[in-house]
C-alpha cells in the first residue's frame, strides 16, 4: 500500500509535515514582528489589514471567513484597530446585525508604509518570486484539502 509509513519513522518529529509547517509560521511571524513594530501592527492585524487594503467594505463575517478566524478572535481584533483609528466599524442599516468595515484616511495611508514589507520577506526567504508562488500555491491547495 502507497501510505505504508515505517513504524520507527513515523513519529519521528522532523518527519512530521506539521512540525515543518508549524516552525516555519514560527520563524515567518518572528521576521515580520520588526516590520510591523514600525507600523504598530500585530501579525494578525496586518492580515486583516491587507484584506482590507483589498477589499474595503467587508462585512466582519466576509473577513472572519477570508481571514480563517472567528467573531470571538475578529472583534478584539477590529476593535484595536478602530481605536488606532485605522478603521472604522459600521452597522448596516438595513440589518443591525452585519457590520461592515470601512477602512479610515489614515488606514488607507497605512498600505504605502507596508509595501516595502514584502520584498523585505522575500529577500530574507532566499526565494525567487517564482518559488515564493509556487510554495504559497502549494500550501493553500493543502489547507483546501485539510478544510475538506
Amino acid at each position: 500500500m502507497a501510505h505504508d509509513i515505517d513504524p520507527d519513522q513515523a513519529l519521528l518529529l522532523d518527519n512530521q509535515l506539521c512540525f515543518a509547517l508549524y516552525s516555519t509560521s514560527l520563524a515567518m511571524t518572528k521576521l515580520y514582528k520588526p516590520l510591523l513594530d514600525e507600523l504598530g501592527l500585530t501579525y494578525p492585524q496586518y492580515l486583516a489589514m491587507l484584506a482590507l487594503w483589498e477589499r474595503d467594505g467587508l462585512t466582519v463575517s466576509q473577513l472572519g471567513e477570508r481571514l480563517y478566524l472567528d467573531s470571538g478572535t475578529l472583534t478584539p481584533l477590529l476593535k484595536r484597530l478602530e481605536a488606532a483609528g485605522w478603521l472604522a466599524r459600521i452597522r448596516a442599516v438595513d440589518d443591525e446585525r452585519r457590520v461592515h468595515i470601512a477602512l479610515t484616511a489614515a488606514g488607507r495611508k497605512l498600505k504605502a508604509k507596508a509595501q516595502k514589507i514584502p520584498g523585505c520577506i522575500l529577500a530574507a526567504s532566499q526565494c525567487s518570486i517564482a518559488e515564493a508562488t509556487q510554495l504559497g500555491r502549494q500550501v493553500r491547495r493543502l489547507r483546501e484539502r485539510l478544510a475538506g
